[in-house]
């Protein structure tokens, strides 16, 4: 089988010494390269020309997922295996967003972390189980964001704000419109935007108009 050359990122020395320690008796797997932060990584990739980066999320200066993004832009036949004690969504789909290859835990055992190595590097996606279930779970929750339907999960006065304030109206005239305060209006605002899982109020104009709450 054809050798396998790593470069290692992570800015902890013991653990890139365990790793180290863990790939040593594998005939096929070579670590040509090692480093400590993003820029040292570039450096090394560039010297290196390995196959396959094993980088942590948490580095000095950029993350791991800034490496992962230059890689893919810059270094494209290079193929990223995320390593890291984050298991949290978020970080795991930036993770694939950016372009890795694969995403294990850091407590990961040494046979799953060759098969993984050897799984990306024929060019296949690798995730263990755990990882798989917050990657399905990631994306169950938004298709379901996806189909928020205001018109089901707002009370009648939340909907007469939305209404008014897509259509253009002030906090203030929207609360002369419904006869309330504008504190009672930023608070409606406020829990619309949770309900709706939205981030922005340019969110809710967009959704007003997409579940025709306002007619153009």
């Amino acid at each position: 089988m054809q050798e396998i050359k790593i470069v290692l990122v992570d800015d902890h020395k013991m653990f890139r010494d365990g790793i180290k320690s863990v790939l040593a008796d594998e005939n096929n797997i070579c670590i040509c390269g090692e480093s400590g932060s993003f820029e040292d990584a570039i450096s090394c990739i560039k010297t290196c020309k390995p196959d396959i980066v094993l980088t942590d999320i948490t580095l000095p200066g950029k993350s791991g997922i800034e490496l992962c993004k230059t890689i893919k832009n810059e270094f494209p036949e290079i193929k990223v295996l995320m390593l890291s004690m984050h298991q949290d969504p978020e970080f795991v789909m930036n993770s694939l967003q950016s372009g890795a290859h694969g995403y294990l835990p850091k407590e990961t055992g040494h046979e799953e972390l060759i098969f993984a190595i050897k799984k990306i590097h024929q060019g296949e996606i690798y995730f263990n189980h755990e990882v798989s279930q917050t990657i399905i779970q990631a994306y169950q929750k938004k298709e379901n964001q996806d189909h928020l339907n205001p018109k089901d999960i707002l009370s009648k006065r939340e909907l007469e704000v939305l209404k008014l304030y897509a259509e253009g109206y002030t906090n203030s005239e929207i609360a002369d419109n419904l006869f309330i305060s504008v504190r009672t209006v930023e608070s409606h605002k406020t829990h619309i935007l949770q309900k709706l899982n939205l981030k922005s109020h340019v969110d809710l104009i967009k959704t007003a108009i997409k579940y025709q709450i306002i007619k153009l």
